[in-house]
């Protein structure tokens, strides 16, 4: 186990130093994404899981100390990662990490609660102790990718049955929209207020509830169990999707988007779209395909030249710039990918290129003097509180940027033409 750090982090040329070989201008050769993707799991199966399998999530660099935040979906998209990092490596010690990762999360299964029982503890925390719909559904698609690499029913029955439950409770078919949040304690699905909103009085279906089809959970749960009211359930969410984006291929009237500023979350429009490209995968529906290409090409305009993606950025396009979001060039890559294998985004190519050159620059040296931050891809989240600053180097970078360098490292080393989508 990485204990607290004992180096003073005073510097920010320390904080944000990289390795120096990773800042020369070279192109992004297979071999050195291999490496990175070697060296960055590394660092997930080494650091970011701690003795019982979960992540850590949050690195207070200020401090030297980590910190809990929705621990489920930090530890699953570490698990997603792990898994696609051994595909393309072979090294059995990041499907023995993910294993671990997926031990912890199939831990959270609640078999004794009389309202309960079938679903997980997935609590936020931070603050939000409410089991939270999201947390759950986008923190499973590695559990379905472990158990395809590993046979093990475990890592799809237990996301299987939790989907079962939220279907089952928290679905409103009016609006077509999941609530968001659970008691744990009493079982109560949050219908009429939404702990996001302390502080608003009134609260509408949109504050309580969203599409949720972060994850794709109810294609997975079909994939697994043949059954058709799952893949009804999913084709529902992207029919829902489509008719709640607005012309900028975002979800403004959902949090994380904040309408009332125009402000927009740097990943939750890029989940909305990965979730529609899986709806076109099934169904082979190009309105899917045409709604993901219009969030990716709005968050096109949104990178900046040297690949850096802000953590908030605004309609007008202007972005806030006290906060670098690693994990969503990371994503924006994963998507423009995903779009070009489908033959309707070559546009992206240079912005591909870029957001791995970003991935490759922007990591923390493998002998940086904090272990902490060691390996690390670059994600910092800046907020204050009270007299103090609040300043974290976030997890979710690395698994996302090896999610990325898997999918690019894949498409280059087999043909782009052999690798185009159906």
């Amino acid at each position: 186990m990485i204990s607290k750090c004992t180096i003073p982090l005073l510097s920010l040329a320390l904080l944000f130093s990289v390795s120096a070989g990773a800042q020369t201008n070279r192109s992004a050769l297979p071999e050195e994404i291999l490496k990175a993707i070697v060296s960055c799991s590394d660092y997930m199966t080494g650091v970011l899981i701690d003795s019982t399998g979960k992540s850590r999530c949050d690195y207070q660099m200020l401090k030297g100390e980590w910190q809990d935040y929705e621990p489920p979906w930090h530890t699953g998209q570490i698990i997603n990662a792990l898994v696609e990092a051994h595909r393309v490596t072979g090294n059995k010690r990041f499907l023995d990490g993910a294993r671990k990762a997926g031990d912890w999360w199939v831990g959270m299964e609640i078999k004794d609660h009389p309202v309960l029982r079938g679903m997980v503890r997935a609590i936020h925390v931070d603050g939000l102790e409410y089991i939270v719909f999201a947390t759950v559904s986008d923190g499973t698609p590695g559990l379905f990718r472990l158990y395809q690499a590993t046979g093990d029913k475990r890592y799809a029955e237990v996301p299987t049955h939790a989907g079962r439950w939220m279907l089952a409770n928290m679905y409103n078919p009016q609006y077509r929209v999941f609530y968001d949040c659970v008691d744990p304690i009493t079982g109560k699905v949050m219908k009429d207020r939404s702990p996001f909103w302390p502080e608003k009085e009134k609260q509408t279906i949109f504050d309580v509830a969203r599409p949720n089809n972060e994850g794709s959970l109810f294609k997975d749960m079909y994939l697994y169990t043949r059954d058709e009211r799952y893949r009804s359930m999913f084709i529902e969410l992207c029919e829902s999707l489509l008719s709640y984006q607005d012309e900028h291929g975002l979800w403004m009237q959902f949090t994380p988007n904040n309408a009332s500023d125009n402000s927009f979350h740097p990943r939750f429009n890029l989940w909305y779209a990965e979730s529609l490209l899986e709806g076109y995968a099934l169904t082979k529906d190009r309105r899917y395909l045409e709604g993901a290409l219009r969030t990716a090409r709005t968050y096109a305009k949104f990178m900046q030249k040297d690949g850096t993606f802000y953590y908030t950025n605004y309609l007008n396009g202007t972005s806030n710039k006290n906060s670098i979001c690693g994990s969503a060039t990371a994503f924006c890559g994963i998507v423009w990918l995903r779009l070009v294998q489908y033959a309707v985004g070559e546009e992206f190519l240079p912005k591909i290129e870029r957001a791995a050159g970003w991935i490759l620059n922007n990591r923390f040296d493998a002998d940086h003097p904090d272990p902490n931050l060691a390996g690390a891809v670059l994600e910092t989240r800046v907020r204050t509180k009270g007299a103090g600053v609040w300043l974290v180097n976030r997890d979710i970078a690395t698994s996302f940027g090896v999610r990325f360098l898997c999918d690019y490292y894949t498409w280059m080393t087999k043909g782009a033409e052999k690798q185009k989508l159906r």
